[in-house]
């Protein structure tokens, strides 16, 4: 990426940062708009900002936000037709992005479960590090690898929690890296903030085994018919 086509992006990046405060400073938005637009410029900001001190190179920098607000807006794009997005949904579109197709290199089990829209958009992010890791570090990046990631529900002491495990699997052996980045960051500390969340990392000797568990309260999503 030139360094005047990056610039170009940042550019276009602003102006629907801009767009978006404009729709948000309408009086006459419906509520729903206006909330759901609070969440969106909160998670630009986090995203922009994370990125921008994890990232050194410039172009590097674009490219890795650029995904990353695709990864929230594709997530958006099915919330704003449903009011939700579902779990299943949100893994399959985002492996589907990088050319991981369920059925063929990926598995993906459990039960129906509606996200609503923060828990949608932040869980979102959190599939894309994922995602990204595998491409660039894991097993979407052998010839040989695979994705089995499962999901369940379990009643808890007030409200059920969430347990997804990302497995990955097809390599010959994996290290933990040296250095934990933005990704890292989303995994551990926005899903412990957003959702009281506990993610855990093995790297197993054929690839890694990512475990998240939270709650799952109204406000973030509840298990719905098929």
């Amino acid at each position: 990426m030139s360094e005047d086509t990056g610039a170009a992006r940042i550019a276009e990046l602003e102006a629907d940062n801009r767009r978006l405060r404009r729709l948000l400073d309408q009086r006459d938005a419906p509520g729903e708009l206006r909330h759901r637009l609070r969440n969106t410029l909160a998670m630009l900001r986090i995203v922009i900002r994370r990125s921008a001190e994890t990232e050194r190179d410039r172009d590097e920098f674009v490219a890795h936000l650029q995904d990353r607000l695709d990864a929230i807006a594709r997530a958006q794009a099915a919330i704003d037709s449903h009011g939700w997005i579902d779990l299943h949904t949100l893994l399959a579109d985002e492996l589907l992005y990088y050319g991981a197709s369920e059925g063929d290199r990926v598995t993906l089990s459990g039960p129906d479960i509606a996200l609503l829209p923060k828990a949608g958009q932040v869980l979102a992010m959190a599939i894309h590090e994922l995602a990204v890791n595998a491409v660039e570090h894991g097993s979407l990046g052998a010839e040989a690898g695979r994705i089995d990631v499962a999901w369940h529900v379990a009643n808890g002491d007030a409200d059920p929690f969430l347990t997804l495990t990302w497995k990955e699997s097809g390599l010959t052996s994996t290290t933990e890296p040296a250095h934990r980045g933005f990704g890292t960051e989303v995994l551990t500390r926005v899903l412990a903030y957003e959702f009281k969340a506990e993610t855990a990392f093995a790297f197993e000797p054929d690839g890694l085994r990512c475990t998240i568990t939270l709650l799952l309260p109204p406000q973030v999503g509840q298990v719905s018919d098929p």
